[in-house]
């Protein structure tokens, strides 16, 4: 997974609880994992599943872990 570029999310906690990375810069997949195990599990989706996640997550079809 050495390709993906990994970018902290802008709207990751700053205290550091709830960190999560996204990786763009491979043609046609976005890649997600938690930085606090940068070297876990990676979820890899095409641009047509991210934006339908994206949107769910936006939308409320999809709550966060409180």
């Amino acid at each position: 997974m050495n390709a993906f570029r990994f970018v902290k999310s802008t709207h990751s906690s700053p205290a550091g609880g709830e960190c999560v990375e996204v990786a763009t810069n491979v043609p046609a997949t976005v890649a997600v994992r938690d930085s606090k195990a940068a070297s876990g599990p990676v979820l890899l989706f095409g641009d047509r599943e991210w934006l339908a996640f994206r949107s769910a997550v936006i939308d409320g079809r999809i709550h966060t872990a409180p």
